[in-house]
């Protein structure tokens, strides 16, 4: 029994060295690493345009068309034969 103890015992203290050898080594690759390449900001990113009259015509006319086929779809009528003239919001 004692032979299968000191065995466990020599294992444990081997696999311990094993893995605080294997993080010593990253810790230092890592530190030559954050020396040799330091770390540099990206730069910020552009600002971005502000909409224009087009684009929000065309994006309310895109808005027109899918309240236009659901309405025909819902009275069952065809597209043609209505219009909408005026979208309010709230």
């Amino acid at each position: 029994m004692e032979v299968s103890i000191s065995a466990a015992f020599n294992v444990s203290i081997l696999a311990m060295a094993v893995i605080f050898t294997v993080l010593a080594i990253l810790i230092f690759t890592i530190q030559v690493l954050v020396k040799l390449m330091p770390y540099t900001a990206p730069p910020a990113a552009p600002p971005r345009r502000q909409k224009t009259a087009t684009s929000a015509s065309n994006n309310q006319d895109d808005h027109v068309a899918a309240i236009t086929a659901t309405l025909a779809m819902h009275m069952g009528k065809s597209p043609n034969e209505f219009r909408i003239t005026n979208i309010s919001q709230r």
